[in-house]
């Protein structure tokens, strides 16, 4: 009974922040251009949409939770989401290894925007959904029994011994780790968190080296 007032004293991670990340990377998929989207334009995100609606179902109101069915709809929508950059991705690069002459530059810098911030979403939730289990477990676990060791951890005095990453903490790993090809003042533990990091930060070598100094070479 005192473990289970004491669980409903640890910090809620909401929900809300990643709705709303989930948003944008729909809409940045919606306007992504169609001859970089591959007839998915529509349909994957109204996809996205239906499973981003569900986990408002899905999810348990209590303030610490386990759910299988919110698992697995985070899972997919995630998945899906990733899929959908990836493909989107793939058509860009393999047109400019193929010799087919583009010749919107403009295009391509937004395209390469558009899936370097859909990039930071989707692995913000990957990191979000990984760590500790997910956020129901990582509530009960101790912080170096967690995929990523945070800044507030490296502190045995800081003043909130409670602390818990929340998505928000995860989606700022992801763009430090986008824009820097490398962990910043987070860092990964486990081999699985180095091995999506390392993803990360060859999609984004990619997207910059490639896609974006092409767009910028057309328009010089």
């Amino acid at each position: 009974m005192n473990g289970l007032f004491k669980n409903r004293h640890l910090p809620h991670d909401p929900v809300w922040p990643v709705q709303v990340s989930m948003v944008v990377a729909i809409v940045l998929q919606l306007t992504l251009p169609d001859k970089f989207s591959g007839h998915t334009r529509y349909v994957l995100p109204a996809v996205e949409a239906l499973l981003l609606a569900l986990l408002s179902f899905t999810t348990p109101k209590e303030r610490i939770f386990k759910s299988v069915s919110r698992r697995i709809n985070v899972l997919l929508l995630i998945a899906l989401t990733s899929a959908g950059n990836a493909y989107s991705l793939w058509v860009i690069t393999k047109q400019l290894l193929s010799g087919v002459h583009l010749s919107d530059g403009r295009a391509l810098i937004l395209a390469s925007i558009n899936i370097f911030l859909t990039n930071i979403i989707i692995f913000g939730l990957w990191y979000w959904e990984m760590d500790g289990g997910g956020p129901g477990e990582r509530q009960h676990i101790q912080k170096y029994e967690q995929d990523f060791l945070f800044p507030q951890h490296h502190n045995e005095d800081y003043k909130h011994p409670d602390w818990k990453p929340t998505f928000l903490d995860y989606l700022y790993v992801a763009a430090t780790n986008a824009m820097t090809f490398g962990p910043a003042d987070t860092k990964p533990l486990s081999r699985r968190a180095k091995m999506l990091m390392l993803l990360q930060s060859t999609i984004s070598l990619v997207v910059v080296a490639l896609v974006a100094a092409r767009a910028v070479g057309i328009l010089n």
